[in-house]
């Protein structure tokens, strides 16, 4: 029986396993390796708080491309949407969680099949601590000691915890009153009274935190620090298409030519009162295919200076959401800064924050109970700690890109490349991994897709794996 490891059980790795099940004519046995509590939602679709909505319109969310409607179905079997109009719903923006509880049916409803066509699921919960690669199999061993031997691995880890802000005293980032992890519920509860509470980020995860300590009946101010300050914006024209950029789009154009088309577009539109959403929506289906055709040098320029107005005007959230921050800085109880962290330094009463006022050119001091990192993800697999993705790119096992978004790919079989350049044929990863290679490969609009293409070239690897040798790490 064909042995398939998967490590992560979020969405990618779930839903690779789901098209596994269903895709594959022959018995498999398959590995999920996730750490306890996470499996088939992720991170992501299990939040601690109903408050946090998808920032994709329900109708958009399905698990499946050939079925548009999958996700919109489902909801209208439950007793809470079932008298609701079926166009509504699907304009509208529901919570994360309830996306979680489709993708867990989803997954226990495929479970029967699997065991029709013979096959064997094993759900590990526990963590990898070390990947090795050899001629016809790889070895994954586990947090516990134990080892796994499979024919082929998935590399489904999906995004990783941010990065701490250099500081003089790293020692600070052991303080109890620190929290790395903004997606759980100890970063927002159990606040203590009198002193604000600071932010460091201001992107959707930022948004998620503030509304999380207000159900936490966080009654102080909430300070958020980045350093482009405040510039998230609502879904305004939800709906509206726009054709005129793209029936302008030339192949193979050049960066500079994408933002002159960009900015004449946006001008247009705003004549007749719409703002450049719009035009940037109509890009989304083009962006993957513009990204490979950029050379490293417009990849980098890209980076530096338009990645933030690009992640604005890309990641925006629902209108009563984008309200509700909007009434919490008037009313001033968020705080916006636009500064760099410089300093942090804990004692039994406060938390004191230096930072570079970039508004005003100078160093401020500011005292808060908590910090929550809400910096993004982080990319560079050198800055992770205790991860075997570090120790694999440490070993020659996989490459980063030149940016260090993510891991060197080919992105036709999803096969990962190792030191030498050439692709491991039974080493895979999809999802976030593919950053560096394809720019946008974080949303289910393209990670379902993945994940089907994924399991047609490991359903149909089999004879080309045993044909392929490679070296041993």
């Amino acid at each position: 029986m064909k042995k398939i490891g998967i490590i992560g059980g979020g969405f990618t790795g779930t839903m690779t396993a789901v098209q596994l099940i269903r895709q594959s004519n022959i018995p498999l046995e398959i590995f999920i390796i996730n750490e306890k509590e996470t499996f088939n939602k992720g991170v992501a679709f299990q939040p601690y708080s109903d408050e946090h909505l998808l920032n994709v319109v329900a109708g958009k969310m399905s698990a499946f491309e050939d079925q548009p409607d999958h996700f919109v179905d489902w909801l209208m079997k439950k007793a809470r949407y079932e008298s609701e109009d079926k166009t509504i719903l699907a304009n509208s923006f529901l919570s994360r969680k309830r996306y979680g509880e489709y993708i867990s049916e989803l997954w226990n409803s495929q479970l029967p099949l699997a065991r029709e066509k013979g096959m064997i699921i094993h759900v590990i919960e526990d963590v990898v601590v070390e990947l090795k690669v050899h001629q016809h199999e790889l070895t994954i061993q586990l947090g516990n000691d134990s080892e796994l031997t499979v024919m082929q691995c998935v590399i489904a880890t999906g995004n990783q915890l941010p990065r701490n802000p250099p500081i003089p005293d790293p020692d600070f980032y052991r303080s109890e009153n620190y929290f790395q992890n903004p997606w759980q519920l100890q970063a927002v509860e159990n606040t203590k009274k009198g002193l604000p509470v600071l932010i460091i980020g201001n992107g959707l995860t930022m948004v998620d935190t503030v509304l999380g300590l207000l159900e936490q009946g966080f009654k102080n101010n909430i300070v958020s620090i980045s350093p482009n300050g405040f510039n998230i914006l609502p879904h305004r024209h939800n709906g509206v298409s726009y054709s005129g950029l793209t029936d302008e789009l030339k192949e193979n154009s050049s960066l500079r030519d994408l933002v002159r088309l960009l900015n004449k577009h946006r001008k247009k539109v705003r004549k007749y009162g719409i703002s450049a959403e719009a035009v940037i929506d109509s890009l989304r289906p083009y962006t993957q295919h513009i990204w490979k055709n950029l050379t490293d040098e417009e990849k980098s320029t890209f980076m530096s200076r338009l990645r933030h107005l690009w992640g604005v005007a890309r990641h925006r959230i629902p209108v009563h959401t984008h309200d509700k921050i909007q009434r919490l800085r008037i009313e001033g109880k968020l705080q916006i800064q636009s500064g760099t962290i410089m300093e942090l330094k804990a004692s039994d009463a406060f938390i004191l924050v230096k930072y570079m006022d970039r508004k005003e050119g100078q160093v401020k001091e500011l005292k808060v109970s908590r910090i929550i990192n809400c910096t993004g993800p982080e990319t560079d697999l050198m800055y992770l700690e205790n991860n075997f993705l570090k120790k694999c790119l440490l070993n020659g096992l996989i490459l980063q890109d030149k940016l260090k978004l993510g891991i060197r790919t080919n992105t036709e079989t999803f096969q990962v490349l190792h030191s030498n350049g050439l692709a491991h044929p039974n080493l895979f990863t999809l999802g976030p991994n593919l950053k560096g290679e394809l720019w946008e490969s974080t949303a289910v609009s393209e990670l379902r897709v993945q994940a089907a293409e994924l399991a047609k070239v490991l359903v149909g690897q089999e004879s080309y794996a045993a044909q392929t040798r490679i070296k041993s790490y």
